[in-house]
């Protein structure tokens, strides 16, 4: 199949894990030599073991379901190297049971590898108000 089925299946089989709070099956997404930009607590980390501590963490504040859903996703690679582009609605269920999440931005490069695809990089993120310095958690697609 081409490419970007390629990196779409890829990404739907992490999604599914990180609905089901699968940190194996979340972690296998990613190369062990992983750099990622995630939107809270550090300003980066290096290799799959200080990621996975991170999700953990993540996945440990989540104690309902959780959304994980994307949209608008964008793909190009050839044979070696492929990026990705796409919006993200990340949240859980609040003490109320509610709901809650919000739009991120999201972009992701891949190496084949001999287990296949696997995330090199990746960088969530949401824009911030200038003037208040807060993240805007409220934008829509």
């Amino acid at each position: 199949s081409n490419i970007r089925e390629q990196i779409q299946t890829l990404l739907k089989e992490w999604c599914d894990a990180v609905r089901a709070k699968d940190l194996d099956k979340i972690m296998a997404y990613y190369a062990p030599d992983i750099v990622a930009y995630d939107a809270i607590i550090k300003l980066q980390f290096k290799g799959a073991q200080a990621y996975r501590q991170h999700w953990e963490y993540c996945l440990g504040m989540c104690n309902g379901p959780m959304v994980f859903e994307q949209r608008e996703l964008v793909v190009h690679g050839d044979e070696q190297l492929a990026f990705a582009h796409w919006l993200n609605s990340c949240g859980g269920a609040d003490d109320k049971g509610e709901l809650k999440s919000s739009w991120m931005r999201a972009s992701a490069g891949y190496r084949r590898t001999a287990d296949g695809w696997k995330a090199v990089h990746e960088h969530f993120s949401a824009p911030f108000d200038m003037e208040s310095g807060k993240a805007l958690f409220d934008l829509k697609p």
